[in-house]
């Protein structure tokens, strides 16, 4: 089967949905599909060769204490047909699928079975980007969409709001040969401190301010102690290093954006792994990774991260915006190493449901479902699952 995976989102910065494509598509050219990867891009990319087909020139856009990095170009559409032309696809599958202009574009001009994942909980530009425009764009494109997927139950319920309807509810997933607990921490911070790490984009609603609060408590009261900053972002960086200057707090690193490759490493160095977003976090795909590799979590109380974590097994969660409380909840975990060793060899046990071969099958035998179905039966003789 050959099969599109769209993204709306600048596929040369790291991201959520930009993850959970990168794993969705390796496991299905791994079972024997032809994929391609079709997203904006800012520079080049090289991952997957040419299976990537650039279009449009992704711009950042502020929403919702981020930033997404989106094309709001006009002059996409001879660009789309002659790829959906030229490749012939079976399946088109669009990642949050009514986002500009993108996205909502190759669904105008698909002629084929499409499938859209919805990964947002609130603030997506899909609904509020223009929000009288996108209203139009979705009443007028949303019964080109044969099937609907969300990450989540908070997912499902918010897109639900704008398109009523079915959805299959298919998690993200983790890719456990490389968030391995077999892997090796890194060297320099293990000298005994106890390591907190965040990891995540430099953005408002991320949290990371709370969390330099709490962490000025959390050093008072254990000197023996250091917080790991690992992720991209310059504006917020500099307002945060300010900060940490200004308190006179020491042992804060400030990383930067690390490698897919090192990542792991990262998470097998930490102690705890600290989430503290503010909300509007559909899932909770960084929780996950360091769940794989043995670490226990304090998270924000959102429900994109409670339908991953639960508070007193794979960790502790915390009303959000409470350095207060995110204090106590870090300092607890400090100081009690079994209780860290507990929640860690729970969470390396939950993170076994969210396998990406698994889910990836999940994936495929909804595609298989769609193309079973009106209007696309005819074509079930070719396509069944018994060909994966």
């Amino acid at each position: 089967m050959k099969i599109a995976l769209v993204s709306p989102y600048d596929f040369a910065y790291p991201g959520g949905v930009t993850n959970h494509i990168f794993c969705l598509e390796r496991y299905l050219t791994k079972v024997g599909h032809e994929v391609r990867v079709i997203a904006p891009v800012s520079r080049a990319v090289s991952v997957f060769g040419d299976k990537f087909i650039p279009i449009g020139k992704p711009r950042p856009v502020p929403v919702s204490g981020s930033i997404a990095r989106i094309s709001l170009s006009l002059r996409l559409a001879s660009r789309i047909k002659a790829v959906l032309s030229q490749e012939n696809f079976d399946i088109i599958h669009l990642h949050e699928p009514f986002m500009p202009m993108l996205c909502s574009a190759v669904l105008r001009f698909s002629n084929t079975a499409n499938v859209g994942t919805f990964h947002a909980y609130q603030g997506s530009p899909s609904y509020n980007f223009g929000k009288p425009i996108s209203t139009i764009i979705i009443k007028k494109r949303r019964h080109k969409l044969h099937g609907k997927i969300a990450v989540s139950k908070p997912a499902m319920e918010f897109a639900n709001k704008h398109i009523p309807g079915y959805y299959n509810i298919i998690p993200n997933g983790i890719d456990l040969e490389h968030f391995s607990p077999n892997v090796l921490p890194i060297d320099r911070f293990c000298d005994g401190k106890i390591n907190i790490l965040f990891v995540s984009r430099l953005e408002k609603r991320k949290g990371l301010n709370y969390l330099l609060k709490a962490y000025q408590q959390v050093k008072r009261e254990i000197p023996n102690s250091r917080l790991i900053i690992v992720g991209p972002g310059i504006r917020l960086r500099r307002k945060y290093e300010k900060q940490v200057r200004q308190n006179r707090l020491e042992d804060v690193v400030f990383t930067g954006h690390v490698a897919y490759d090192e990542l792991p490493r990262y998470y097998k160095t930490a102690d705890i792994f600290c989430a503290p977003a503010t909300g509007r976090e559909s899932f909770g795909i960084i929780l996950l990774e360091a769940m794989a590799i043995g670490t226990p979590i304090v998270a924000s109380n959102i429900e994109g991260y409670a339908s991953v974590v639960t508070h007193g097994v794979e960790g502790l969660l915390v009303p959000p915006r409470d350095d207060k409380g995110l204090a106590q909840a870090l300092l607890s975990l400090m100081r009690d190493k079994p209780l860290r060793q507990q929640m860690g060899a729970m969470g390396k046990r939950k993170a076994q449901d969210y396998n990406w071969e698994h889910l990836a099958q999940k994936v495929l035998n909804y595609y298989f479902r769609i193309l079973s179905e009106p209007p696309w039966g005819k074509q079930s003789t070719e396509f069944n699952a018994t060909s994966i």
